[in-house]
């Protein structure tokens, strides 16, 4: 028999989220979110794709909404009712491949501002 994920209360989402440093994430109306801006569509768009490959591989999906030069991401477990620790293992990674820059190496990283947090 499968055990029932945790669920967090509003309070424990909010100290998981400072503990997991998701500065940018915030709880309402029952899901976690995140507003992303880019310096364009093109941008915007490359951004949620990789959102939906990494939700994809995750088995666990993000709901998306773009508009040119920004877009939002919520996340909530549905079969949970909430936030479980599937949401915030999503939003580590959601961050970390959005938000991520070359640190030196041969890769030396776009001029452009690309997506960043605003």
């Amino acid at each position: 028999m499968a055990t029932k994920e945790k669920v967090y209360t509003p309070e424990e989402i909010t100290e998981k989220l400072k503990a997991l440093n998701l500065t940018g994430w915030y709880l309402e109306e029952g899901w976690l979110r995140r507003k992303y801006n880019s310096d364009g569509w093109a941008h915007t768009l490359m951004a949620v794709n990789a959102i939906a490959f990494i939700c994809e591989a995750a088995d666990h999906h993000a709901d998306l909404a773009i508009s040119w030069g920004k877009f939002w991401v919520k996340l909530m477990t549905h079969s949970a009712g909430g936030i479980t620790d599937k949401d915030f293992e999503l939003a580590v990674k959601i961050e970390e491949v959005v938000l991520w820059r070359p640190q030196g190496g041969a890769l030396t990283g776009t001029s452009d501002k690309f997506v960043y947090s605003k």
